[in-house]
């Protein structure tokens, strides 16, 4: 599916949000990708990411997954608004054992409140890519509140 923007400085206006993120630089991440309704972010395998059997902990999937699904639908809203996660719902599949790691947000239906997205989490194992988790998203976008910021 395309989908056009509302801000022709879209890409901007995620990458200086996402470089503002805590989150994401704990967990050494970068955008990879930011397209009109889709976001790419990426990270290595480091030590300090894992549970107890080495693999990617399921809490940092889901942090970098809610990061790509929420990046998604912000990259289709208007200049004014900013977003929040309302909901999700993430399926694990597979452990996420790796050296790198690929979180793939995705808009389903945008809309001037909420927007539902999907998200795909990827372990590159040895150069094979495996689909570890998935996740259903809805956001919101949120306009007129001084202390969160667009």
């Amino acid at each position: 599916m395309t989908f056009q923007p509302a801000v022709p400085e879209f890409s901007d206006r995620v990458r200086a949000s996402f470089a503002r993120q805590g989150a994401m630089a704990t967990l050494g991440a970068r955008l990879d990708a930011v397209e009109p309704g889709r976001v790419v972010i990426a990270f290595d395998w480091a030590q300090g990411l894992t549970q107890q059997h080495g693999f990617i902990h399921a809490g940092l999937v889901s942090t970098a997954l809610d990061s790509a699904c929420g990046y998604a639908g912000f990259s289709l809203m208007p200049l004014e608004a900013a977003v929040l996660t309302i909901e999700f719902k993430i399926n694990l599949l597979a452990p996420a054992k790796g050296q790198h790691f690929r979180a793939v947000g995705t808009v389903i239906k945008p809309g001037r409140t909420i927007t539902v997205c999907e998200g795909h989490f990827y372990a590159v194992d040895n150069g094979r890519e495996k689909l570890a988790a998935t996740m259903g998203c809805t956001l919101m976008a949120v306009t007129g509140r001084e202390n969160i910021q667009s």
